[in-house]
């Protein structure tokens, strides 16, 4: 078997410029069935996230390409948050490759990890991602980003599949 192609994940900060690519991405039927379904008010959400202090917004760049979105935010930084049982250090994190010719290529899980050996790195003690539980493809991505699942919530959000990853698993 051949060994898998390399690639270079890099996340840049978000700025505003790069909501059209949000709207864009937010309008295709792979990301629009797991994403709120008023574009305009999730396009404000994110943009209400640039310089935010307990919400990071990234921009994911596969070989230089603008490939999609992630964001990492700290449960504990917003009252009343579902999530603030959760050690304190966890962030939780969401994601989507918005390029429709990327997905089902195994970068799901492969940016996934880079992204979490970062915040690994930095010394975060958990990740958690809340996947709807009918998104299977995310959930396969996630379990081959080292995720495994630990409760079933239901939010404001619908319900939500919670799953961690722990830096102690790191090696995956």
């Amino acid at each position: 078997m051949p060994p898998e192609p390399a690639f270079h994940y890099a996340f840049r900060p978000m700025i505003f410029a790069d909501l059209d690519w949000i709207a864009k991405w937010l309008a295709n039927p792979h990301v629009a069935a797991w994403w709120n379904d008023d574009v305009e008010e999730e396009v404000e959400n994110i943009a209400a996230h640039i310089g935010s202090a307990s919400v990071k917004p990234y921009m994911l760049e596969i070989d230089g390409r603008t490939a999609g979105y992630i964001q990492s935010y700290d449960p504990h930084a917003e009252a009343g948050h579902p999530y603030q049982d959760q050690p304190p250090g966890t962030l939780g994190i969401d994601q989507m490759i918005g390029e429709p010719d990327l997905v089902g290529l195994g970068h799901g899980p492969r940016m996934i990890m880079e992204f979490a050996r970062l915040r690994f790195d930095e010394g975060v003690p958990r990740l958690i991602i809340d996947p709807d539980p009918d998104n299977h493809r995310a959930i396969r991505a996630y379990t081959k980003a080292g995720f495994t699942i630990f409760d079933r919530r239901t939010t404001i959000y619908g319900p939500a599949l919670m799953m961690r990853r722990d830096l102690e698993d790191k090696t995956v």
